[in-house]
């Protein structure tokens, strides 16, 4: 069995201790080393290589998010697992700028410990491996004439929101309004809903298509491409969540630059984590749509989203998007706007029986209930990714932006 390497860092003796006992039944995780301090950390991580590092952030002689920062520069195959009492999102921006994978706040229950070790430890071993066997891609250019294709990636680090729901109809929406090519791949490899929401019933998916050659070629991920009855074609996520550990982020690049040179619009649902698919995913992206609902816990996971897009130099690329607005409950859009400190570029209402009976039948609203409160938002939204008309007036644009973005619905 492969293991996992594993070097924890606590200036508490104790605290080490209780991890590596936490550690002690997982057979597939084996502890190398402990340290006491940040110097001693990045000492032994050179000299041990591990392939997790277990960081605590408050420490006398070098705090966690200066040595986790040190090491990912250093040791760049080491991935850093923050592990922290602190669970503030100031702490996770800055982990996260730091260089660490992931974050977990003590205490914690050693299901969640070695469920973060085995998650970020497979996927630096295998972004290793496919960084040396994966070929350059073959990239057929567009036309010189042709318009820009875009790749939309839709995130949220907070589960709940509506944004597989939002995916589904914005692609739907832009492949019947656009009259253009449009593209969905269903990227939350371990939970994918996509093909659900549109009753697809796929023979194949993103994990068989990344296996299936060494060279990825249009012609290969072209043969995964599920059709939609509105012109939209899906490549769908694994129908087992096992074998989303077999897609690389080298991977989604590759297939995200192959649908780009063929597709206008490319759609991306995410999973809700800061992970290296979705980041690279986001890293390609012409723009982000950050979707979040009127409630504490989803602003607070927005406000640390917006603060770790800013520290990756990614902020640009984001459009707010509300979803499940009413106006009988929730934050006041105004305590909102200043709280992110920016306004939503898009609203949409919320219509509990038309989204429900939408999902639950396959069929996006946005096909069933275009002329819907929820279905016109939807659709103004999406005309914001529409290339601008030459020759327009861009004041007489401007404030036609400011009035759809209030009026959206």
């Amino acid at each position: 069995m492969s293991q996992t390497s594993v070097l924890v860092v606590d200036d508490i003796a104790n605290v080490r201790e209780d991890i590596k006992r936490l550690l002690y039944f997982e057979e597939d995780i084996a502890v190398v080393g402990e340290a006491s301090g940040g110097h001693e950390a990045i000492l032994l991580a050179e000299d041990l290589k591990p392939d997790v590092v277990l960081m605590d952030v408050n420490m006398p002689d070098m705090d966690g998010i200066t040595a986790s920062e040190a090491i990912a520069n250093k040791i760049p195959e080491t991935a850093v697992v923050i592990i922290s009492i602190q669970g503030e999102p100031e702490y996770l921006r800055k982990a996260m700028a730091a260089g660490a994978r992931d974050y977990l706040v003590k205490p914690f229950s050693s299901s969640e410990l070695a469920g973060a070790i085995r998650r970020v430890g497979k996927l630096y071993k295998m972004r290793a491996t496919h960084a040396t066997t994966v070929p350059p891609v073959s990239i057929t250019k567009p036309e010189p004439d042709a318009p820009k294709n875009k790749v939309i990636v839709v995130f949220s680090s907070k589960g709940g929101v509506g944004k597989t729901v939002i995916s589904c109809n914005l692609a739907v929406c832009m492949a019947q309004e656009s009259r253009k090519k449009v593209a969905l791949v269903d990227l939350n490899l371990q939970s994918g809903d996509v093909t659900v929401m549109l009753n697809l019933s796929p023979k194949g998916s993103i994990a068989e298509l990344v296996q299936e050659e060494d060279r990825m070629e249009y012609s290969l991920v072209n043969s995964y491409m599920v059709p939609h009855m509105s012109g939209l074609k899906v490549l769908p996520a694994p129908l087992h969540p096992e074998q989303a550990e077999v897609v690389t982020a080298a991977h989604v690049e590759a297939i995200l630059t192959l649908l780009k040179d063929h597709y206008d619009y490319v759609i991306v649902d995410t999973s809700p984590f800061f992970n290296d698919l979705n980041l690279s995913a986001m890293e390609m992206a012409n723009d982000i749509v950050l979707t979040f609902t009127r409630d504490l816990p989803a602003m607070k996971h927005t406000r640390t989203a917006l603060d770790v897009l800013d520290t990756l130099n990614l902020s640009k690329k984001v459009k707010l998007l509300l979803n499940q607005s009413t106006l009988d409950y929730g934050i006041k859009i105004s305590d909102l706007e200043k709280s992110l400190n920016a306004s939503p570029a898009g609203i949409l209402p919320y219509d509990e029986k038309i989204v429900l009976s939408s999902i639950n039948k396959g069929r996006p609203f946005i096909m069933t209930h275009i002329n819907s409160k929820t279905g016109q938002a939807i659709r103004n939204f999406a005309r914001q990714f529409e290339p601008a008309q030459s020759g327009a007036d861009p004041e007489i644009k401007k404030k036609k932006s400011i009035i759809g973005k209030f009026f959206c619905f």
